[in-house]
This record gives structure tokens, sequence and C-alpha cells, in this order.
């Protein structure tokens, strides 16, 4: 059909530059919901620049608005292609004994980053079958944050493992430990037990680091959860870890650029399958210590049947979620790579990313009426 500004214009015109500069794109890229959010936002001021150029000079909305959508669009696109070179970089990466970080650190040993695999047991079957599974520029390096004297040794044998021509770009915070329980069950130690890893354990690696990445005016990157996005009943204890330290590195990032470091966060979503953080025989173990630790009163006031199918439940929650990992890696390597990274990166399903969406910009009587009201009342009734 041929436009109305042009009745002689062809109905099919041949493609642009720009047009193939996007498909090229397109086609190089990962594809995530956070590209495609982003690629979406551009709708709004093409929409905006279609109807003030139709009103101005009466040309056609939708043919101002399609090409604005694909010039910039296409832009938006072509900049998040642009990536720095692995040679000559190294990355720290956090909780690399399993799960996201064992991944991750084979992943950019790969790419050709030097790896430095802080593990928690260095010793043990999962950091030696990293380290049996990597090239030479891969280090195992006996790391729990939360001891302040592994941290300072760690960044010492850094030091003097990064040769001249090499410099500390990126440190990646992963390590992690989860919990259940609601609040009045769970002892206040298993707050700061959580929070010392998930929280401080961070903030003590980053404060070691951040000189080294300063430096190389490098990256941070910190993983914390789709639970950073919105809460749920019974694991108030992960949650408000997760919810610290988005804050926390928000912080940061603002007051990083000024030496030109970028500060991103990695929002996971349900991979319980595939990291295992959890499994069925640890849920039931850590139900059965909650119990015998709880009071008489609070055993009382919630019952036996309802303590019972919240075990349940989260032992079922162990064997859901994403097997995969590739996802979440692919986030933490862009996150490393990009030369121009986003200050978040969401990798997780469609469903997770609306309940997301919905608890960040909806009152809290929606959010409870679709997530939380049938679950809550499955577990009370």
């Amino acid at each position: 059909m041929p436009c109305k500004a042009h009745s002689g214009c062809s109905s099919s015109p041949p493609p642009t530059h720009t047009h193939l500069l996007l498909l090229r794109t397109c086609r190089k890229m990962l594809w995530t919901l956070d590209k495609a959010s982003r690629l979406l936002f551009w709708c709004g001021p093409s929409f905006l620049l279609a109807g003030i150029l139709k009103v101005a000079i009466h040309l056609s909305f939708g043919m101002t608005f399609a090409s604005s959508f694909l010039v910039l669009g296409g832009l938006y696109l072509l900049v998040a292609s642009f990536e720095i070179k692995a040679k000559g970089k190294a990355v720290l990466v956090t909780g690399c004994d399993s799960g996201f970080g064992h991944a991750l650190a084979q992943r950019l040993d790969s790419l050709g980053f030097r790896v430095f695999a802080g593990c928690l047991r260095a010793h043990e079957e999962g950091a030696q079958r990293l380290q049996f599974s990597a090239s030479s520029r891969l280090h195992v390096l006996q790391l729990d944050i939360t001891k302040e004297e592994q941290v300072n040794k760690a960044l010492q044998e850094v030091k003097v493992l990064l040769s001249p021509r090499e410099e500390l770009w990126g440190v990646v915070n992963n390590a992690g430990i989860s919990t259940f329980g609601a609040v009045e069950w769970t002892p206040l130690q298993t707050f700061q037990d959580v929070a010392s890893v998930n929280i401080f354990g961070h903030i003590r690696v980053i404060k070691a680091f951040l000189p080294l990445i300063r430096n190389s005016k490098g990256r941070v990157v910190t993983v914390t959860s789709a639970e950073g996005l919105f809460t749920s009943p019974f694991v108030a204890a992960y949650d408000l870890t997760k919810h610290a330290m988005e804050g926390f590195a928000d912080c940061l990032r603002h007051e990083m650029q000024r030496f030109g470091v970028h500060v991103c966060i990695v929002e996971p979503g349900n991979y319980t399958a595939g990291t295992k953080l959890n499994t069925s025989e640890r849920a039931k173990k850590l139900g059965q210590s909650l119990w015998s630790d709880m009071t008489e009163e609070v055993r009382h006031a919630y019952g036996r049947e309802t303590f019972a199918r919240v075990v349940s439940s989260m032992e079922n929650v162990t064997n859901t979620g994403l097997v995969d990992l590739t996802t979440a890696v692919n986030a933490m390597v862009e996150a490393l790579t990009q030369r121009f990274p986003q200050a978040r990166y969401t990798c997780m399903d469609l469903k997770l990313y609306i309940r997301g969406l919905v608890a960040q910009h909806m009152p809290e009587w929606i959010y409870d009426f679709f997530y939380i009201n049938e679950v809550r009342n499955t577990w009370y009734s």
C-alpha cells in the first residue's frame, strides 16, 4: 500500500544502512528481556518526535515514527554491541566452588581473561575441578569473604600474580548463602550470618580491591536476585540482604562515576535447580532446627500444620527454576565486557520480570493480590 505522504513511493522500500546495521547487530548480540525493554523504551521518544513533526510540518506520523524508532533503536543496539578486549585484563570472582561463580570463571577463562577464582574451600572438589578444567590463566584463591585476613591475603596474591602488562579489570561479587523462615521463627544470629556473607562479605571484598579497580577504570559487578526487586513471606533474612546490596551498589555507582568505574548489578531469577544454593535435604534440616529453637508461644501462634506446609513448600522450591545457568552467566559477562554497560542486568523469565514491574510500579495491594494472597491463604488454611 502506497504511503499517504508520498503516493509514488514503493510499498517495500529498500533497506537502509541503519536497517541493515540493526539486523546485523541483532544477530550478533545476546537477546535478553533487558535489551527488549530498553529497545521498547525508544518507542516513547519516537512517538513524541513523530507527533511533533506531524503537527509542525505535516509529516506522516507512521513513517516518522517507524523511521525514528529504527534509527534510535539501531543506535542503542549498536552502542550495546561495543565490547572491550580481554587481553591484559584480570577478573576476581567470588563463590567459585559451584553455581554461577564456577560457570562464570570457566567462561571468562575461555574468553582470554586472567581469572582469580575465589573459593570457600580451595582444596576441595569444586575448586579442584575448576582448576583442572581451565587454562593456566586461572588461579584458585582460598577466599572466605567473611574473614578479613583471607580477603587481605587474596589481595596480596592478586597483586603478586598480576604482571606489569596486566590490570585488575573486574570484581564479581557472587558468593552468597540462602535461608528461609518467618521473622519470628528465625534467630537473630541467622539474620547476622546471612548478612555477614551477602552484605558485609561483599562490601569487604569491594573495599579491599577497589583501589585496583579505580586504577584500571574497571568494573564492580554485584549479583543480587529477583528478590531484590520484590519481597516474599518467609524469606526475610535473605530478602533484606538482596535489597541492601541493591541500594549499596547504586550508591557506589554514583560515587565511582568520577573515576570512570562502572558498577553493575546482575539480578538473576530462579536458578535454584541449577545452582543448588538450596537442596531439599538442607531445607528439611533447617526446618527441624527452626522448630526446635522456637519458643512455645511462637509455635502455638503459627501452629505445626502451617509450619509443616511452609517447610514442604520450601523443599519443593529447591527443585524449581532454570537448570541451565547460561543466561545469568551471559549477563555477568556483558557487565564486564560491554564498553557502555548497563547499571542493571535482569536475567529472569518473563513471569518474574513482570512480577518485578508490578512490585515496583503498582500499588502494594495489587502486588499482594496477584502474588501473595493465594500463597498465604494456602499456608494458613
